[in-house]
């Protein structure tokens, strides 16, 4: 995978460490864009362009967690890679729970390093992929009448035609009709697949 493209960012307190890092991504390709804490990437957020981050533990103002934290509800999609010289199994296991790429310690290989950031770069296209998917699918349901989102939302909890007419105090053939055109909008050919655009958009309330 080319890095040409895509921008590692580059979070560390550490200067000589921070611009080391630069220049050896830089030297196999990438644009980097470096930060000396978590507090100055919030106050400049990346795009929505290819890219993870490296990011440090330990620093001052916001830690690595915390930051990771803040980026999570930001709904950032960038991964990240952590680069500590004080790293311990606690930090580094709450680290990937929370969904970070991986957890590397310092001193770094050059080796190691760049296989790090060509994993988050494959993720970060997986991430992109499904985050398209998704608003691509939240489109065609907002083309719906409301109508016939009630309807859908029906029918993706297994009502049959005649008990949505009931529920919504019209005739089964009016029903059906709102049926078809929830399918052409939504562009499927079966129920399973209505069922699937709904699960994936959260739309089907978990049972209790």
């Amino acid at each position: 995978m080319t890095g040409t493209q895509s921008v590692i960012h580059v979070v560390d307190d550490d200067k000589s460490f921070r611009h080391a890092v630069a220049r050896l991504l830089q030297a196999t390709g990438y644009q980097v864009a470096h930060y000396d804490s978590g507090d100055h990437l919030l106050a400049n957020l990346p795009g929505s362009g290819p890219g993870c981050i490296l990011l440090d533990m330990r620093m001052s103002g916001l830690s690595g967690l915390e930051l990771q934290d803040r980026l999570s509800k930001l709904n950032s999609i960038l991964p990240i890679v952590f680069l500590t010289g004080y790293g311990s199994i606690p930090t580094s296991v709450q680290a990937i729970k929370a969904g970070a790429e991986d957890f590397l310690s310092k001193p770094v290989s050059k080796h190691t390093l760049l296989e790090a950031v060509e994993r988050a770069l494959v993720r970060y296209h997986e991430r992109r992929h499904q985050r398209d998917r998704l608003d691509h699918l939240r489109t065609l349901v907002s083309a719906l009448t409301l109508r016939e989102r009630e309807v859908f939302s029906l029918v993706v909890r297994g009502k049959l035609n005649k008990q949505i007419a009931h529920e919504l105090g019209t005739s089964e053939r009016t029903i059906k009709a709102h049926r078809h055109a929830v399918m052409e909008k939504l562009k499927v050919q079966s129920l399973a697949e209505a069922v699937s655009i709904a699960e994936r958009l959260g739309l089907l309330t978990p049972p209790g």
